[in-house]
């Protein structure tokens, strides 16, 4: 077995981009090193934000990276959307310290994808290992990989860190031929609700679709003003910067959908999705006027319709939202691992992750169970 050395680099722009994306591969946009560059050059992921860059590089016997783990030292949980806040209550009021803690993940982006980043898979091993020295060296109280794929969770179980299961809602397609064909799937009244919300939400409105070279600046600036609106009521600030988008639509523009609905010719509100070979990642949203159902119109139903026409498996729409359930996507688990340095304080949070994740299977359950999905309620029915 090679012993591989990690070292650690202050900026993914430190890595040239095609070893990046080599270890990356290409189907998931949040895991390109142009998506991490952008993150970084344009002030949005800095240590001035609380997202520092530590990324942990093996390098192969060509002196190439054959991984990367790409992490961020972390003064605070925001931007991460798998909540720790009361970890870090208790062990504080305990009388240690949670901050600064070890982030393996696409930093503002609750989708889940490779934390790994692996040309030779033998160095996973080594670059867990690496995060672990770097988190006990330091006295960090803990490090964390958020939203990791079902094929690494194993070898961060194996590694000992503790799993913590949570929930999202996917839409799946199940081969369909278009929205009509996914709405016959869906009960009567599920049916005619939807149908509903997408007539009161397009009235007197263009949709307009956008990808590569059709995105200009004038459209990230409108974007830009959608996604301040929003960003200010949801966490007080927006997390990105306004050169973060001019950046991806310049080096990312062909991994970008964007979507705006227009009246008389004037972009009221906007949608920005990313994609994958096998998703269409929905991220954010916004608007200047306030049309009933244009939200779901836009971040739902327009994805939905897309992921059919291209062939996309899936639809995920970001975090949280059980009002997308009766919108066709399904309750699905995300999983993360954490590593905690101190004996004491990893026992009761595996104490508290074994109650959390018998809740969260059942809740899944449940809720799946009393989807909008014919299929699901007639099986519930004879049950």
């Amino acid at each position: 077995m090679a012993e591989w050395q990690v070292r650690v680099v202050g900026k993914a722009s430190e890595i040239a981009l095609a070893d990046w994306n080599i270890c990356a591969g290409n189907g998931h946009p949040f895991a390109q090193g142009e998506f991490f560059r952008a993150l970084e050059d344009s002030g949005s992921a800095t240590a001035r934000t609380g997202w520092q860059p530590v990324h942990l590089v093996a390098d192969g016997e060509d002196g190439r990276p054959a991984g990367i783990l790409p992490c961020y030292l972390k003064t605070h949980s925001q931007g991460e959307y798998v909540f720790d806040h009361a970890w870090a209550d208790a062990l504080e009021r305990a009388g240690g310290r949670y901050y600064p803690k070890l982030q393996a993940a696409f930093p503002f982006t609750p989708a889940t994808g490779p934390r790994l980043l692996l040309r030779d898979a033998a160095c996973a091993p080594a670059l867990i290992a690496a995060a672990e020295q770097i988190t006990t060296s330091n006295n960090f109280s803990s490090a964390h990989a958020t939203f990791i794929t079902p094929e690494q969770q194993p070898l961060f179980r194996d590694a000992g860190w503790l799993i913590r299961m949570g929930e999202q809602f996917h839409w799946q397609n199940d081969n369909y031929r278009d929205f009509g064909d996914f709405l016959a799937a869906l009960s009567s009244s599920r049916r005619k609700m939807i149908r509903k919300e997408r007539e009161r939400a397009v009235a007197g409105l263009d949709i307009i679709h956008l990808t590569g070279a059709e995105i200009t600046e004038s459209h990230w600036d409108a974007f830009w003003t959608f996604y301040q609106d929003t960003g200010a009521r949801k966490w007080g600030q927006p997390y990105l910067t306004r050169r973060f988008f001019s950046q991806i639509g310049e080096t990312m523009g062909d991994r970008i959908l964007l979507m705006f609905a227009a009246r008389a010719g004037q972009p009221i509100a906007g949608a920005l999705n990313f994609i994958g070979d096998e998703c269409l990642y929905g991220r954010y949203w916004g608007c200047t006027q306030d049309v009933p159902f244009l939200h779901f119109e836009l971040c739902y139903y327009q994805a939905i319709e897309w992921a059919i026409a291209n062939g996309r498996a899936r639809v995920e729409a970001g975090a949280q939202g059980q009002h997308k359930l009766a919108r066709g996507y399904r309750p699905t688990p995300v999983i993360s691992a954490h590593f905690i340095a101190n004996a004491g304080f990893r026992q009761a949070v595996a104490d508290y992750l074994g109650r959390e994740t018998r809740a969260m299977i059942e809740e899944i359950e449940y809720l799946d169970a009393h989807g909008p999905f014919r299929q699901r309620q007639a099986s519930e029915a004879q049950n």
